[in-house]
């Protein structure tokens, strides 16, 4: 991957101005897009399989009447007065009459209406005017909501002086969120940071220029997008808050490699192509964790939620690709001027070094800063103390994460100066919190010869519930098919109380079903809530087992160790649980609510504890990479355990203490003007990352890994053999570089060796393998057995991966291109296959670069050894598919005097275990062999 990166690097500096072109023509595209397509937001919520969104969905047929969304006018008049005095009930009667003419209101009931109990409160102080709408909140537009509005303010203008009312209800419970002059706060903040850490304020405005370009995209893909289905309001707002602190991190990461390498006098260009091949790599590993998090949110099986996940993973996949292929064309143009102006004399003055002499210098000596040398001492001077003190401060933070409640917002959550928690508020002071939360029970009475005395009993039965204030309304559907039971909890929508009484309705399934032979079930805005919150409550293990299992295993292929994932993924837990408990702090509690602006104390968002575990997941695996993968660098070059903890932590901790600050500022930013539904999310992910980075990753992991010690790196071997490799610190590229001379400069080989050694476990195969092919020439390789002939030719042809040594493939340095190595080489056995010509005709059919063959000793048949003869003769020097003649190599363990009477030299393999031929190694390694 490296090297894919490390050409896609070099092209867009190269096109730099055709690839800022493609991205405005992108952004231009994609935003006149979603002018033209979009659709608009909604706050409806649906989440099939529970019960009740299967009881809405029937009563959208059954009882069309009760099923669509609701809004109320609430009318409060001041002690002495009455709201059946004629100045207050005529102005009521006229708002009533113009919203029963709206297009999309249903019914409009009157609290006058004989028919209908507890609409007015019992001193008569306050009334409630119910409108039904006929179609779910998504559904009516925003036309009908004004016109309601409207309604409502010439209602409230027309009342006497003294008297209140304000429009509320579920169709105006939730607000929608908006960007505000606090979040410029976050943004201004990373810019500060960026001018401190990067000295220079073009390399400083870089990341700020390009997260903007990928928030301003992936929002229009957001809107673009509800053309086609439902998105909730708080959908761009999340992609906003993750795209912007992504998309500053990740180009932070490559434009500080790149600033490093011009400092060290390499080339911008060469400079530029590194810097997305090393740190590039890494951002990839990070985005993937992100990306990977957030789609795993659809585990919840809830749409909105999958949605939200889906088109937050959008953003932070563009804030990627920005990152690859932008930030690289923005470097071309800036060259130079991305480092600070006496930096940049000073490299001016020593001139320019030959880039390849840098290709190490990653793992050169870190120049001390004191500050972060204090900081790693302290951290490692007591492991074990650090340990149990940073475990215990978290989890004394993370306690009050037992108190936490779920629920989806209302209006009781809205600032206290809305209309709509005005309402809220009416209502609950002269009616009771319930009323602002009603629940519907429902179910089909088809059966009933008595559907008015079914609803009656019922409704009788239901009365005498714990928990239940009211039950004003119990009726059948004109077609008496169908029965609804509007029950009115004594608790608020989102209190204890009116989930257990839920929960005992529910319970007295069995007993409706055999006492009056009626399938009864709960349902409204208040039991969607709950449901909601129960499946996502149920979602969190899975989710969490998810999350941690995905950590486990890209961790372990990125360290190559069994204790670094395992510390990794308990130290992303105790990051949750404070995150968790912080949150609960502020939301339950009210610790600092005021400080934060929150309206109002209790349940946060049912959907903040598995947003916050996705996005924290894929923030802290980022700190753990630039962090640990650092010291392991440190640790595979210089052997020493506690060393690479504090070399490797003052390489990253710069660069990690800058990217945490920014997502920090970036997310707290969102908290004290924030969305209601963003608010605990935000506050959450900013502890969050705060705890993670400098917490956990910055001061538990090094003590960690200090009283771990070796132990730390240590992996089975046969796992370190299956586990596939991701190269996050471009390892790959460096390799690829070091040998880019590798026989000689500019020599034209198909296959280079020196000193190479294949290896099984502690058993040599193959040793000093050391010879050079040149391009359309032939070997003979004559070795003591068949395998060590066989490993020979696999290692050769990119099959198989060599132990150490040197070793160029058709240009490809092995083993990091084996991939590319083996799309040009061929191998074919001929002691395995069923008919060796027929065998050999489809390897030379594929026209390969190389082709070796194998199991030449296992061929006695005169007549099938001619006609190989024959087919190796056309096949020599003849043209590959990608160019230039086909170079062979044919395996032999007998005399190289006849066989196939191959052209070209001979090797003689040493024997394994055997020590090397100097001579031999002298006699190869510059040998030209010729077709």
């Amino acid at each position: 991957m490296s090297s894919l990166l490390y050409s896609l690097g070099r092209w867009a500096f190269r096109t730099r101005k055709t690839v800022v072109a493609i991205w405005i023509i992108l952004l231009a595209l994609v935003g006149g897009s979603a002018l033209l397509f979009n659709q608009g937001t909604d706050n409806g919520v649906s989440i099939p399989g529970t019960e009740s969104q299967e009881a809405l969905d029937r009563l959208a047929t059954t009882f069309p009447q009760v099923s669509g969304a609701t809004a109320q006018i609430v009318v409060e008049v001041p002690s002495g007065s009455s709201v059946r005095d004629d100045d207050v009930e005529g102005p009521v009667e006229d708002a009533i009459a113009s919203l029963e003419d709206l297009k999309q209101v249903d019914s409009a009931t009157s609290p006058y209406d004989g028919t209908v109990d507890d609409t007015i409160s019992d001193d008569s102080r306050a009334a409630i005017v119910s409108i039904q709408f006929d179609g779910p909140s998504g559904d009516i537009t925003e036309t009908t909501k004004d016109d309601v509005s409207t309604i409502a303010a010439t209602l409230a203008d027309d009342l006497p002086d003294g008297v209140k009312s304000a429009l509320g209800g579920q169709l105006y419970s939730t607000s929608f969120p908006a960007f505000t002059i606090t979040e410029v706060i976050g943004i201004l903040v990373a810019l500060v940071v960026l001018m401190l850490t990067f000295g220079s304020a073009i390399a400083a405005g870089i990341p700020l220029m390009t997260a903007l370009l990928g928030v301003a995209i992936s929002i229009a893909f957001i809107y673009i997008s509800t053309a086609f289905g439902t998105v909730s309001s708080t959908t761009p707002m999340l992609a906003l808050m993750l795209g912007l602190a992504v998309g500053i991190d990740y180009a932070l990461f490559i434009i500080s490699r790149h600033q490093d390498n011009l400092k060290r006098g390499m080339d911008p260009e060469e400079s530029a192509a590194q810097s997305v091949a090393t740190a590039g790599s890494a951002v990839i590993f990070a985005g993937l964790t992100v990306i990977i998090a957030l789609v795993g949110l659809s585990v919840a099986n809830i749409p909105f939620l999958t949605v939200m996940g889906v088109a937050a993973a959008v953003g932070v996949a563009v804030a990627v690709i920005i990152s690859l292929t932008l930030i690289p064309a923005i470097l071309g143009i800036a060259r130079m001027r991305i480092v600070p102006k006496r930096v940049r004399r000073k490299i001016e003055e020593q001139g320019a070094h030959d880039p390849l002499a840098h290709v190490s210098s990653d793992h050169e000596a870190v120049k001390p800063n004191r500050f972060f040398h204090g900081w790693v001492k302290a951290a490692t001077r007591w492991p074990i103390v650090t340990i149990v003190v940073v475990v215990g401060a978290v989890a004394l933070l993370a306690l009050p994460a037992m108190g936490l409640r779920l629920a989806l917002p209302d209006a009781g959550a809205l600032p206290e100066d809305d209309q709509a928690r005005i309402a809220y508020d009416m209502v609950s002071d002269n009616f009771g919190e319930g009323y602002n939360g009603p629940l519907i029970v429902t179910g089909s009475i088809v059966e009933s010869t008595d559907p008015l005395g079914l609803m009656d009993d019922l409704k009788s039965e239901i009365e005498d519930l714990d928990g239940v204030a009211a039950v004003p309304l119990a009726t059948p559907n004109a077609t008496a098919d169908t029965g609804i039971i509007q029950v009115i909890p004594e608790g608020s929508p989102d209190s204890e109380e009116t989930k257990a009484l839920v929960a005992e309705i529910r319970g007295l399934h069995q007993h409706f079903l055999d006492e009056y032979d009626v399938d009864l079930s709960v349902t409204g805005f208040t039991a969607v809530g709950i449901d909601v919150s129960d499946r996502l409550g149920g979602a969190l293990l899975p989710f969490g087992i998810l999350v941690v299992g995905l950590s486990l295993i890209l961790l372990t292929m990125v360290f190559r160790s069994i204790w670094v994932p395992v510390t990794a993924a308990l130290g992303y837990l105790l990051s949750v649980l404070a995150s968790f408990g912080v949150v609960a702090l502020v939301f339950e509690d009210g610790v600092g609510a005021d400080l934060l602006h929150v309206a109002n104390t209790g349940p946060v968002i049912s959907f903040m504890p598995i947003i916050l575990m996705g996005v924290l997941f894929g923030l802290a695996m980022d700190y753990e990479v630039f962090l640990v993968a650092r010291m392991r660098e440190d640790y595979v070059h210089s052997g020493d355990a506690r060393r690479s903890i504090t070399t490797g932590f003052l390489g990253s901790a710069k660069v990690v203490t800058a990217a945490a600050i920014i997502m920090f500022a970036v997310f707290a930013a969102f908290v004290p003007e924030g969305d209601t539904n963003i608010k605990p999310i935000a506050l959450g992910l900013a502890t969050g990352v705060f705890i993670d980075a400098f917490v956990v990753r910055m001061t538990l992991m090094p003590a960690v890994l200090t009283l771990l010690g070796d132990r730390a790196w240590w992996i089975p071997k046969k796992l370190d053999k299956v586990l596939p490799r991701f190269d996050v610190e471009g390892e790959g590229i460096h390799q690829e570089l070091a040998l880019r001379d590798f026989p000689a400069p500019g020599a034209d080989v198909a296959i280079a060796a020196q000193g190479v050694r294949v290896a099984d476990d502690d058993t040599t195969i193959v040793s000093d393998l050391s010879l050079v092919v040149p391009v359309g020439g032939s070997l003979v390789l004559q070795g003591p057995s068949p395998l060590t002939v066989s490993a020979a030719l696999l290692t050769l042809t990119g099959r198989l991966e060599p132990t150490e040594g040197k070793l160029k493939v058709a240009g490809l340095p092995l083993p990091v291109r084996a991939s590319g190595a083996r799309s040009r080489t061929g191998y074919v056995d001929l002691a395995r296959s069923e008919d060796p010509v027929v065998a050999l005709r489809r390897a030379v059919a594929e026209r390969p670069s190389i082709l070796a063959v194998d199991g030449i000793d296992a061929i006695s048949d005169t007549r099938v050894r001619a006609q190989l003869r024959d087919l190796l003769a056309s096949t020599s020097g003849a043209p590959s598919r990608r160019g230039g003649p086909t170079a062979l190599l044919l395996g032999t363990t007998g005399d190289t005097a006849d066989v196939l009477s191959a052209p070209g030299a001979t090797h003689r393999l040493a024997e394994p275990g055997a020590a090397p031929d100097p001579s031999a190694h002298s006699r190869h390694a510059g040998t030209q062999v010729r077709a």
